[in-house]
């Protein structure tokens, strides 16, 4: 064969597969679908760390009144007890309580002026120094709740961690100040 009809021969090949359009869609799908994906993910994740930071929010509003009307301190609930049977009732739904959730009450007698809050990521870690004073009647609480949320979306290169192993620490904070209860009698 010639060089002439070799080259003609090319160009007729090159003419016809620019012209085929068979396939072109799914070559342009291939190239936008991880994006697209990536994005979608991000954006369920993004909801999914709102949602639950709401729902943790709702719980400690739920949960920080019995201690508001005094119900936690006359009971004489420690930290685990108020934990287990206050907290957990309202946070079970989308958290591993019993594990996961951290709750840090602190009471301040001498009003909100004195309440200082530390804050409880160092490093990148979680630091654990949580207590459990509830105070007594007119005092100032102030109720934390802690859980770190696992990430997924991370490794996309979208990233909401501020702890590592790829979490985010959800907090929810109420200030208040406590009812005028009956104060408890001691027991003997």
């Amino acid at each position: 064969m010639s060089p002439f009809l070799r080259l003609r021969s090319t160009i007729a090949s090159a003419a016809r597969f620019r012209g085929n359009q068979r396939g072109s869609a799914a070559v342009e799908f291939a190239l936008v679908a991880p994006l697209f994906f990536a994005l979608l993910f991000a954006i369920i994740e993004t909801g999914l760390v709102f949602f639950a930071s709401q729902s943790l929010e709702t719980a400690l509003q739920d949960s920080a009144r019995a201690i508001m009307t005094g119900q936690a301190q006359i009971s004489n609930l420690t930290k685990q007890s108020f934990k287990a049977n206050i907290v957990c009732k309202y946070a079970s739904v989308l958290f591993d309580c019993e594990n996961g959730i951290f709750v840090d009450v602190q009471s301040y007698p001498s009003g909100f002026g004195s309440v200082t809050i530390s804050d409880p990521i160092s490093g990148g870690n979680f630091v654990d120094n949580t207590q459990y004073n509830p105070g007594g009647p007119g005092d100032i609480v102030v109720v934390r709740l802690f859980y770190q949320w696992p990430l997924y979306v991370t490794g996309l290169g979208y990233n909401l961690a501020n702890l590592s192993g790829s979490k985010r620490l959800l907090s929810a904070t109420a200030a208040f100040k406590n009812e005028p209860y009956p104060a408890p009698t001691p027991s003997s």
